[in-house]
C-alpha cells in the first residue's frame, strides 16, 4: 500500500493553530445566541408587560388564544391544559423565555436553556402555529429547529460555561 505525503499550504501559526477559521469556527453559533437570545427575552417581556395578553379573556388574550386554536393543534390536550389556568399558563411561558433567553446571552447552562427553548418553541408549534398553510409560514418549527443546533453544541465562546470550564480546568492544574 502507497502513502503519499501531502503538505499543508496553510501550515498552523505558532500559536496553535488560533488562526482565522479556527476563531470562526469557535464563535459560529455567537450570531444565533445573540438572535434567539434577544427575540426569547423579548418576546417573554412583552407577554410580561402586556395587560392584555396576561387575562383569562378578552382580544389579545392568552386564554382567547388558546380557545381559537384548540380545535386546529396537533395536540389539543397541552391546549386544554393551558386552559386549566391561561393567566398561570401564560405567566409560565413569559418567565420561561426570559429565562431561556438570558441563559442563551449568557451562555450559563447553555445546552439547558437551549432545550427549554427548543420545548417551548415545539409546544408552540404543535398549539399555535401548528395549523399554518403552508406550514412554513408558522414560525416556531423555525425556531424548533434554530436551537437544535445550541441544544448539541452548548456554547462554546464566549460564554459563562467556557469560562466556569476554564476555571474547573485551572483549578483541576492547581492541585496537581
Amino acid at each position: 500500500m502507497m502513502h503519499s505525503t501531502r503538505t499543508d499550504p496553510h501550515p498552523p501559526p505558532p500559536d496553535g493553530g488560533r488562526d482565522r477559521r479556527g476563531t470562526a469556527a469557535r464563535h459560529a453559533l455567537l450570531p444565533l445566541r445573540i438572535f434567539l437570545g434577544v427575540t426569547f427575552v423579548y418576546a417573554g417581556l412583552d407577554k410580561l408587560t402586556d395587560s392584555a395578553f396576561l387575562q383569562e379573556t378578552g382580544p389579545g388574550s392568552i386564554g382567547d388564544t388558546m380557545r381559537a386554536v384548540r380545535d386546529s393543534s396537533a395536540v389539543p390536550a397541552l391546549v386544554n391544559l393551558a386552559l386549566e389556568n391561561p393567566v398561570g399558563f401564560g405567566s409560565a411561558l413569559a418567565a420561561g423565555e426570559v429565562a431561556v433567553g438570558v441563559g442563551t446571552l449568557l451562555g450559563l447552562f447553555a445546552r439547558a436553556a437551549a432545550l427549554g427553548g427548543a420545548l417551548i418553541s415545539l409546544s408552540l408549534w404543535l398549539t399555535v402555529s401548528w395549523a399554518s398553510d403552508p406550514y412554513y409560514y408558522g414560525n416556531d418549527l423555525v425556531y424548533l429547529m434554530a436551537w437544535i443546533p445550541l441544544v448539541l453544541a452548548g456554547a462554546p465562546a464566549p460564554s459563562a460555561d467556557a469560562a466556569l470550564r476554564a476555571r474547573r480546568r485551572q483549578r483541576a492544574r492547581d492541585h496537581r
